[in-house]
């Protein structure tokens, strides 16, 4: 009988053929989507070790680097003898093995007895994490393993760090002590079925569907689709459309957009759906013209790029909190004469402070500001506003004076080759093709630009690499506004 780990049980409890190839098919798996969450859960790891072992006497079970048996063996020791906290505790049963984050000795009266803490890096305890520490307790007490307490330990999203690697309160802990402990038939069931589809020669025939995706990208998705023939011109492809309604329309044969039933779609979605089959631009320009005010000078574009940690790393900030490290501003003078600033800061340093005198500096006593999207940015400056009170009536000014050319393009311009989205890498090739995103070297996208700005402040990364990313991130930033600045004059008759 094949030892199947808990990961690859949660992977049967997703689905059974994802199971099948990660055994038989494993060269299949495209990770890329899942790399940046695997990064994260290491750094929340380490940090649950900071904050579970505060004196360092603690030991971590590293099988990489021991090999499997000798992780068994020495799990085996520590748990026997009451010696913790334990870190990645080894531990298998018939058919299963399983690494638990945390084991921490409880003595009592009772005797010695184990409290085991699952670390997520979500802020909340998802219906998954409910089936991982399920498996988790079942092995355990089939080790003999008397467990006192069972629990998640998941980011606290109030926790402000106070400095000084300062983590206590980070990790909140949800107590699932009595349903892990109720659940022993239930695992014993999964593993007996995974089990056995492990043992088939054949990969098993399941449809992909919404399974594919929940809880999580599968990474056999385009090995399961290589065949699929997919709709020319999908009904998902209609803006805002319920997932729901798509289903229902698949459910009448309905796949096609040719095929959606005019009166079951919005008058935007009508637009799309007629634009996309004459393959004709729907554009009133006068609509678009009469909601620009009349041209004002100076007239600014703004766009932020914001990263956000798991693990702040700046004093006053929250898990998964918007932080801007950077921000692109073109100008159109009197004159007509365009003109840039930037601020980018790739120290490591916290820069908000100085983004924002700069950025007030920089947007000067009036003018209208635009932005693509500019929900985003009000909330950028609200949040800096907060954080920085001596900057607040200048920041809370530059929000005032903010404008939001998304609802202008939804409102009155759509391209077919738009396919649905309104974003500005969707919009922009079709007002103006010579800027071009995919020029760029480096970073292209928004995720791309986070991905190079935490690649740029981490302590490993060589100068010569920093300044490399210090300029793709600028070129890319830059890139933004002048998009906005183009989109603006197509959509004020100004030209391009």
């Amino acid at each position: 009988m094949r030892i199947l780990s808990k990961s690859k049980l949660i992977a049967f409890r997703q689905c059974p053929k994802r199971l099948w190839l990660e055994i038989n098919k494993p060269e299949l798996r495209d990770d890329s989507a899942s790399e940046a969450a695997f990064q994260i859960g290491f750094q929340v790891g380490d940090i649950a070790m900071e904050i579970f072992d505060k004196d360092g006497s603690g030991s971590l079970i590293d099988f990489n680097a021991i090999g499997w048996d000798e992780a068994f063996a020495q799990s085996t020791q520590l748990l026997q003898s009451g010696q913790g906290p334990i870190f990645e505790a080894t531990m298998k049963t018939e058919g299963a093995l399983a690494l638990a984050d945390v084991m921490l000795p409880d003595r009592s009266p009772h005797g010695l007895r184990w409290q085991m803490v699952e670390v997520k890096s979500s802020t909340s305890v998802k219906d998954y994490h409910r089936d991982d520490v399920a498996i988790q307790t079942y092995i355990a007490q089939q080790n003999g393993i008397q467990l006192s307490q069972i629990g998640v330990a998941h980011i606290n999203n109030q926790f402000v760090y106070p400095g000084n690697r300062d983590y206590e309160g980070l990790l909140r802990i949800e107590d699932l002590t009595q349903e892990a402990k109720a659940r022993t038939d239930e695992v014993e069931k999964w593993i007996a079925e995974a089990q056995t589809t492990a043992a088939q020669s054949e990969e098993p025939n399941l449809d992909t569907g919404a399974h594919c995706s929940t809880p999580f990208a599968c990474p056999f998705c385009n090995y399961c689709n290589r065949d699929k023939v997919w709709p020319k011109q999908p009904t998902s492809m209609l803006p805002r459309i319920q997932s729901s309604r798509v289903e229902n329309w698949e459910g009448r044969g309905i796949t096609e957009l040719p095929d959606v039933p005019d009166d079951e779609i919005n008058p935007i979605q009508q637009r799309v759906k007629t634009a996309t089959l004459k393959r004709e631009t729907y554009f009133d320009s006068a609509g678009a013209k009469a909601a620009i005010p009349e041209v004002e000078t100076p007239t600014y574009f703004l766009d932020f790029e914001t990263v956000q940690f798991a693990i702040p790393i700046w004093v006053g900030t929250r898990p998964y909190e918007q932080l801007p490290f950077q921000f692109s501003l073109h100008q159109i003078g009197a004159n007509g004469k365009l003109t840039h600033h930037e601020f980018l800061d790739t120290s490591g340093h916290d820069p908000r402070e100085k983004l924002s005198r700069t950025l007030i500096e920089a947007c000067g006593p009036h003018g209208p500001i635009y932005a693509y999207n500019a929900p985003f940015e009000r909330k950028v400056l609200t949040s800096l506003a907060d954080q920085f009170p001596e900057h607040s009536q200048g920041l809370l000014s530059i929000h005032a004076r903010m404008d939001d050319l998304l609802p202008i393009a939804r409102n009155f311009y759509y391209h077919p080759d738009q396919n649905g989205s309104w974003s500005l890498k969707a919009v922009l090739p079709t007002i103006c093709p010579e800027l071009n995103y995919s020029e760029l070297e480096g970073v292209q996208h928004g995720m791309a630009a986070v991905e190079a700005y935490q690649e740029a402040i981490a302590s490993e990364t060589s100068e010569e690499r920093r300044k490399e990313l210090h300029k793709q991130l600028l070129k890319y930033c830059k890139l933004d506004t002048l998009a906005t600045v183009r989109i603006w004059e197509f959509f004020k008759g100004l030209g391009t």
